[in-house]
């Protein structure tokens, strides 16, 4: 049996697949339980405070609960700074974890170093790799054609449009199905009456910990038709070598490099107002200014702890906030 290899985030799983093991994101574990709460109880009762992200104690109780993981490969640097101490405290309970660094200006030869390490760990060279990111090439492009079918057809809902791309992280652990299931819903898809919603929404920032933000946006009519991390989880750049597609990938870098995509995306995609959400305790709170700054489109910014719906006073400023741009 393939052995399992946990991620905190978006890495380079080209290399995971290449060396025999099945990447497991433990973001999609958590936020996908029953009782996704269950995992930041664990988190709590040993020590983690409450004033801390939900994502992180909620994958600390993941690796905790999970018995079948070879490892934990901790995204150090690009993500977030409490990464350091989970893997700390995951290292006390005897879980071995690996690091993984995207450098801040993306310079290609610090990115080539990390990625050759860990390349190293699984024992695997060039070769495997880049065949491996060919097959994988496939399963993106049927994921590029959901989403041009979300904003350009009106087939697809915002919450699929942020399911499938977000699945792109790991692949749900088996591309070959989850390219045959991407597949069968583009072609459900295609037979649909197109949406008629009366405002058009992009979202930006971190996947939300809010589980019923997308259909409560429809419900009042409006749809998210751009999911900005999502879309960069998806590779969304056709012929590029791996370290150039991972250095073209926004998330881990600076807040410019995301501001242009969202500029292009928002001119394409005909979209009249964007949702900013941050996680409760979350470095990325401060970067709300500079998006205000540098977008100029409607923004509203909105804030999620833990794993729940919507509570009444978000979904007023949503309500509020969709009928000013109607």
């Amino acid at each position: 049996m393939m052995k399992k290899i946990g991620i905190t985030t978006t890495v380079p799983v080209e290399i995971i697949y290449a060396g025999g093991r099945i990447p497991v994101d433990l973001n999609n574990v958590f936020i996908n339980a029953e009782q996704a709460n269950k995992y930041v109880e664990v988190a709590e009762l040993v020590g983690y405070p409450r004033n801390l992200c939900g994502w992180i104690k909620g994958l600390y109780g993941v690796a905790r609960k999970m018995d079948d993981l070879e490892a934990i490969i901790a995204v150090t640097q690009g993500d977030c700074s409490n990464t350091h101490a989970l893997m700390e405290t995951l290292e006390i309970e005897g879980i071995r974890t690996i690091p993984f660094a995207f450098p801040y200006d993306a310079d290609l030869d610090m990115l080539k170093l990390q990625i050759e390490k860990m390349m190293g760990y699984f024992q695997v060279g060039w070769e495997e790799v880049e065949e491996t990111k060919r097959k994988l090439a496939a399963v993106r492009a049927l994921v590029w054609e959901l989403d041009r079918l979300t904003w350009e057809e009106n087939v697809v809902s915002g919450f699929h449009n942020h399911l499938f791309q977000v699945s792109c992280s790991d692949f749900n652990g088996n591309p070959e199905e989850f390219g045959r299931q991407t597949a069968l819903f583009i072609e459900e898809a295609k037979e649909r009456t197109p949406f008629q919603e009366e405002v058009r929404l992009g979202y930006i920032g971190v996947p939300p910990i809010l589980t019923n933000l997308y259909q409560y946006l429809e419900q009042i009519g409006a749809r998210v038709v751009f999911n900005e991390v999502q879309r960069q989880f998806t590779m969304p750049f056709p012929e590029t070598s791996l370290i150039e597609q991972y250095a073209a990938y926004t998330y881990p870098y600076n807040v410019f490099k995301k501001i242009v995509d969202i500029k292009e995306q928002v001119d394409l995609r005909n979209i009249d107002g964007l949702i900013h959400y941050t996680q409760s305790f979350c470095f990325r709170q401060i970067e709300d200014l500079i998006y205000r700054q540098k977008l100029d489109i409607p923004i509203l910014s909105l804030e999620g702890d833990k794993p729940g719906e919507l509570d009444a006073r978000s979904k007023m400023r949503i309500d509020s906030f969709v009928e000013m741009l109607r």
